[in-house]
This record gives C-alpha cells, sequence and structure tokens, in this order.
C-alpha cells in the first residue's frame, strides 16, 4: 500500500482522523475535504487502498479495502479482506498514537469515514489498550454483520454519526439502515441521519454535519 496522505496539524496535535475513501476513489481525492472541516489540533490521515481485482466490477483492478463480491444484502463476503483491512487500520492507530501531544491513548479519537463500508466500527481495538470515542459512516454498510454483537466487546459508547442519502444507487439506503439498526442492538449512542435525494455521493449538509460532530466531540486536548 502507498504511503498514506497526512495532513499535519498545525497547533499542539491531540486528536487524529482517519479517512477511508470508498471503491476506486484514493486518499489524495478526500485529504483537502476533509482538513477543511477540522481544527488546528487535528492531524489527518487519508490511506489509499491497494489496487486489486475488484468481483462486482468483472474484475477490474482498483484501490478498494477489500474484494466486493455481491451488494445483495445476505451475499457472499470477503471476510479475509475485510479483516486485513481493519487490521491495517489498527497498525496505522497504533503508529500514531506516538506522536500524539497527551498523556495516553484515551485522548486518541478514531474517527474512520468510508464511503462504502464500516467494518468493526466498535470491535477489538482495546486489546491493544486503544479506545476509539468518536466514529463517522457515510453511505457505507455493517460486512460480517453476523458476527456482531457479539465481536463488540469495547467502545460501546462511543458516539456515532451516520448517514445516508436515500437516493444511492450503489449502496441501497436501506442498507444504511440496516446497519443503523443493528448497531443500537450493541451501540445505543449512535445517530443515523438521512439526506434526501442524495445519491452515492457527499453534500453541503453532510459536511456541515460532519464538521458539527467533529467539533462538539473532538475538542482540543
Amino acid at each position: 500500500m502507498a504511503a498514506p496522505v497526512v495532513v499535519n496539524a498545525t497547533a499542539k496535535h491531540t486528536a487524529t482522523i482517519i479517512f477511508l475513501h470508498g471503491l476506486g476513489d484514493t486518499g489524495h481525492g478526500w485529504a483537502s475535504a476533509m482538513a477543511a472541516i477540522g481544527s488546528p489540533h487535528i492531524k489527518f490521515i487519508c490511506p489509499t487502498a491497494q489496487v486489486m481485482p475488484v468481483t462486482l466490477n468483472a474484475g477490474f483492478r482498483m484501490p478498494s479495502w477489500f474484494d466486493l463480491k455481491s451488494l445483495d444484502v445476505d451475499g457472499p463476503e470477503d471476510t479475509a479482506g475485510i479483516r486485513k483491512a481493519r487490521d491495517l487500520i489498527h497498525h496505522l492507530i497504533v503508529f500514531d498514537l506516538k506522536s500524539l501531544d497527551v498523556d495516553g491513548p484515551e485522548d486518541t479519537a478514531g474517527i474512520r469515514k468510508a464511503r462504502d463500508l464500516i467494518h468493526h466500527l466498535i470491535a477489538d481495538e482495546v486489546k491493544n489498550g486503544i479506545t476509539h470515542d468518536r466514529v463517522i459512516g457515510m453511505s457505507c454498510w455493517l460486512p460480517l454483520r453476523q458476527e456482531f454483537p457479539q465481536a463488540a466487546i469495547g467502545n460501546t459508547g462511543s458516539p456515532i454519526l451516520q448517514g445516508h442519502g436515500d437516493c444511492d444507487p450503489i449502496v441501497p439506503y436501506k442498507f444504511g439502515q440496516i446497519t443503523s439498526q443493528l448497531i443500537k442492538r450493541f451501540a445505543g449512542n449512535i445517530e443515523f441521519k438521512t439526506y434526501r435525494g442524495m445519491m452515492h455521493a457527499s453534500c453541503e449538509e453532510e459536511m456541515a454535519d460532519i464538521k458539527k460532530f467533529i467539533t462538539q466531540h473532538l475538542p482540543p486536548v
């Protein structure tokens, strides 16, 4: 995997946001937009997924966090690839802890916004002494949902912002609704927002909501 795009904090660095792009995109494609809604104390890490054949796109090679085999609710999933992507993000978080100007890992903010996925939003990071206090997911779904709520062994009180366009033709709106309902079973502090008329894209209202969430839940330390 290529080195991630990093937008460093311009003041005392006390928080980091890790942003996961969607299928076929790159970290470069979102770095400026993320920095525009941040604050001086926040560092942004925007990794780019490995280029791989994607089954759903007839084997065409593109940046993807894992292989997408189907968009059916009960379709087959790339279990090994999903877990590999999860472990990659864990590695980025552990590495970044060393650069934070705070007293401990509990001050780390692990915000992961992915256009096409949420995986293990609140899973086993506590095994590594990591606390994710804030999570954002937009136009996405929860893969391996059969593993939940058993897989949610920590961070179940984390504030979560999840949003979806009700006209999304790629990741159906009902996928976002199903994900939100499932997460509520083991992490009740979730807000699901619907963006009327939005397709598989972002909009000014969405970005404003993300900025508000960051400001509220990720103040400087």
